[in-house]
């Protein structure tokens, strides 16, 4: 086994927990680690296939869980200081179910919503004005750059299509003049607020 190579020794949880555990240990939080240590967990997930993304910003923030309860968690990671290391992983266990449980719902959130759309939009089925509310449901803050490039249409099909979702009241512009107008899908950010207040994270 190489050093490149995951360990099979341990389960990748666990794996995950203590190697979180012991860098909080080394580098405790007030030098300002609490953030690394919470992207470890994350970076050995998708090392052993667990996750697609290393980033802690996008679903499912596994570890931010853990800080839900911040008096258990300091007390986990003090019984992992003292030769114990079950409670850390117990906790970063719970905090796996309870995420994937949230990121579930959230899913279900923005499928609901995009549903509901079709009873708003007024075009004919293939137009962009589609396309751009999938894309919302990824990206709920737009321009007509950011249309063109990921839909591959000339401006004025973007701006045609912006204008339809606008009309619908599922697009509000939100800044810009008139060349660097931004608009947002209010529902989908609603919906990720509320996933990220369940998930537990802190501003």
């Amino acid at each position: 086994m190489t050093a490149q190579d995951p360990r099979d020794d341990l389960p990748p949880l666990t794996q995950a927990a203590v190697a979180h555990a012991q860098f909080e240990t080394i580098h405790p939080f007030p030098d300002g680690n609490g953030r690394v240590g919470r992207a470890l967990i994350h970076a050995l997930l998708k090392h052993h296939g667990l996750t697609h993304q290393v980033t802690v910003t996008v679903p499912v923030p596994v570890s931010a869980g853990l800080l839900v309860d911040t008096a258990a968690y300091f007390d986990a990671l003090g019984t992992y200081r003292n030769g114990d290391p079950a409670t850390i992983v117990h906790r970063l266990a719970d905090a796996s179910f309870a995420a994937i449980g949230n990121g579930r719902r959230l899913v279900s959130d923005l499928r609901g919503i995009r549903a509901g759309w079709d009873d708003q939009v007024g075009a004919r089925r293939g137009a962009t004005a589609w396309a751009v509310a999938d894309l919302l449901l990824r990206q709920p803050v737009i321009d007509s750059g950011l249309v063109q490039r990921e839909l591959e249409v000339p401006a004025m099909t973007a701006n045609r299509a912006i204008d339809t979702l606008v009309d619908a009241a599922i697009l509000t512009k939100v800044s810009g003049n008139y060349r660097d107008r931004k608009w947002s899908a209010r529902e989908v950010l609603a919906a990720l607020d509320d996933f990220a207040r369940r998930s537990g994270r802190r501003g």
